[in-house]
């Protein structure tokens, strides 16, 4: 049976539009400690559909998504309910251990679930550590890794400063408003319609084909991002943009930087550029500058880009001047 016909899925590769939220999740997954993703966006802009395209990719089938209304005890594992009927203890594994095993966690609507959740949840992707200490379940701490997304709506409220702060990107996305972008996506998903009903199609086998070279490119691009260098020159102009921008904290500086060398390695540079710093910039920063405790400032507005690239020329002039003197 074609590949393609196992899972009746959009094909990366074939998502149109959103390019910003597509970079996102592969500097995510090229450097992992860059700390996941954010999406921020009103219904109906495909948030859903390319997170799990992503993940098919990736890994070969959904990501593993955390219900609402989740209980602790399967975010982090508990006791077979099953076994103590029969007087057995047996562990549970939580969804955070299957996340682990599998690569992403995905949290749609996280603005909804209770804070406390959602602090857990990061606090295992800040440390890589889960430890299960409760209700007579003494586990030793159990090292996880994997990408974690999260929707939200910004329309049914935000994430506290502090919940916001863990998620190394944040991608504000809304419907594309050119009509040919609207035009191909409609093509697109009515292709789509008509292909993923038929016994066989050599459509959709293209499309697995083009995710399995994609999957190649960001799987070499993690083993190359090691070797990308960190200039002073590229740290100096990280830790001008957090301050120009009154950023809280230092994580922004942190995962601007790391998430450069991820542009720079999935270019197959091994020294990054300020063009790198700039295209992950306002990912990074927005939703750590101050004004969003108010629930403000999660737009890059033109505004916000004008100083940026302002920033990036007088940051520019300073080194040839510095380099002329020398």
């Amino acid at each position: 049976m074609p590949e393609a016909a196992t899972f009746p899925l959009l094909p990366y590769s074939y998502v149109v539009g959103q390019d910003a939220l597509r970079r996102a999740l592969e500097i995510s997954y090229v450097m992992p400690p860059v700390g996941g993703v954010l999406i921020s966006g009103e219904r109906g802009t495909a948030k859903s559909t390319i997170v799990r395209a992503f993940a098919r990719m990736m890994y070969g089938e959904l990501p593993v998504t955390l219900p609402m209304n989740v209980t602790d005890d399967r975010v982090i594992g508990g006791w077979r309910i099953d076994a103590l009927m029969a007087g057995k203890t047996e562990p549970q594994p939580g969804l955070l251990e299957q996340a682990g095993g599998q690569g992403m966690l995905y949290i749609d609507e996280v603005n909804l679930l209770d804070d406390h959740i959602v602090n857990l949840i990061l606090d295992v992707v800040s440390t890589g550590l889960l430890a299960v200490q409760r209700e007579g379940l003494d586990q030793p701490e159990i090292a996880l890794s994997f990408t974690l997304v999260g929707t939200m709506n910004p329309e049914e409220g935000t994430l506290r400063p502090q919940l916001l702060d863990r998620f190394g990107l944040l991608v504000p996305v809304s419907a594309e408003l050119d009509p040919l972008v609207r035009r191909e996506i409609l093509r697109t998903v009515l292709r789509f319609e008509e292909e993923r009903v038929r016994p066989a199609s050599a459509w959709l086998d293209r499309g697995a084909a083009l995710d399995r070279e994609r999957r190649d490119t960001l799987k070499a691009a993690r083993e190359a991002v090691a070797d990308v260098r960190l200039s002073d020159d590229a740290l100096s102009l990280c830790s001008r943009i957090a301050a120009e921008f009154q950023v809280a904290g230092h994580r922004g500086e942190i995962v601007m930087a790391q998430a450069a060398r991820a542009t720079a390695a999935l270019a197959g540079r091994s020294e990054l550029t300020p063009q790198d710093v700039r295209a992950v910039a306002p990912q990074a920063i927005a939703h750590r500058r101050r004004e969003a405790a108010y629930g403000e400032g999660l737009e890059w507005t033109a505004k916000d880009e004008e100083r940026l690239a302002g920033l990036l020329a007088a940051e520019a002039g300073e080194i040839l001047t510095a380099d002329a003197g020398d």
